[in-house]
Formats: structure tokens, C-alpha cells, sequence
């Protein structure tokens, strides 16, 4: 009898791998919000309308394929953001 052990499931793509896909403002954006900002006090330093946050996450949730916050602010940690 032979014994393999295997991985119980596959590993999603290391962040790393998708750190360059973000624009910088995205980046900055998910940083502030990683950080328990919420999306008015990330548009006033960043200069932007909170409208403006509202769809930089939503494109940084689109390309990345994530749908919480807390997905949001694991990458962000993962990226040394």
C-alpha cells in the first residue's frame, strides 16, 4: 500500500503575482480602507469624492475577484500595505 499526501485544496495565486495590476490611487485606496478608514475619510485625504473610492474598490474588487471588505484589507496586508 502506497501513501500520497496532497494538499486539501489549491492555493489561490500569491498577491504578489497580482500587486501590479493595481493602478497607484488603487493602492493607496485599498491602504487607507485596510487601515478601518472609512470611504469619506479616505476621499478627504485623498482629495477625491467618496464616489470616486466607492469605484476604485469596485474595480480593485472586480480585477481581483473579491467580494468583502475583509478580503480587501487581507490583500492589503499581504501587499505590505
Amino acid at each position: 500500500m502506497s501513501l500520497t499526501l496532497t494538499a486539501p485544496y489549491a492555493e489561490a495565486p500569491a498577491p504578489a503575482a497580482c500587486a501590479p495590476v493595481l493602478a497607484p490611487r488603487e493602492r493607496e485606496t485599498l491602504r487607507h480602507i485596510a487601515a478601518g478608514r472609512t470611504y469619506l475619510q479616505t476621499a478627504r485625504h485623498m482629495g477625491l469624492s467618496k464616489h470616486t473610492v466607492d469605484a476604485y474598490l469596485r474595480r480593485i474588487r472586480a480585477k481581483l475577484n473579491i467580494s468583502s471588505t475583509a478580503e480587501l484589507t487581507r490583500l492589503a496586508i499581504s501587499l505590505g500595505l
